[in-house]
């Protein structure tokens, strides 16, 4: 039977991880700062802050980097709400004119040119990510670490060497 995209490439990765002996709550932990840093709203910035996550906490790097590819369309769709969310919270009168769309042009168009004019709009959605980011490891480490500890515990069940008396039946 042939597997899904997102089976092939998301779950078999993390599942493999369990198979080789890598902990439940390591591979979660991997993958709730995979989720909140591959979201954080500089596009460019989160496989290094990623990477660095990985090393400073001991992280596994594949689990975080393979959920910080996937998360990437997430990033581009929250970019505008994490801006929107930090003029609210900078109580910005005039909030940027810019759809995801002109500022994604922007940004292709000329790097230099759009740093220079979404460094405030960044900086405010920064600010929002730093009160997103952390709640969004928690509860995804929260949602996850039981869940892969059931799939470890079925796998070590299901995969369990059998004892000579059962193989010789």
């Amino acid at each position: 039977m042939k597997e899904g995209f997102f089976y092939r490439r998301l779950i078999l990765p993390i599942l493999n991880l369990l198979r080789q002996g890598i902990t439940p709550e390591k591979i979660a932990l991997s993958i709730a700062f995979g989720i909140a840093l591959g979201v954080f709203p500089v596009i460019g910035a989160t496989t290094l802050l990623c990477a660095l996550a990985a090393i400073v906490l001991r992280l596994n790097l594949p689990a975080i980097q393979l959920v910080n590819y996937f998360v990437y369309p997430l990033q581009i769709a929250l970019l505008l709400p994490f801006i929107r969310f930090g003029e609210f919270l900078f109580r910005v009168r005039d909030p940027l004119p810019f759809s995801i769309t002109q500022i994604l042009q922007m940004i292709t168009t000329s790097i230099p040119n759009a740093i220079a004019t979404l460094w405030t709009a960044t900086m405010h959605a920064i600010a929002a990510w730093l009160l997103v980011g952390p709640l969004t490891v928690l509860v995804s480490y929260a949602v996850l670490a039981p869940l892969l500890r059931r799939l470890a515990h079925l796998y070590s069940v299901s995969r369990a060497p059998k004892s000579s008396a059962e193989a010789a039946q």
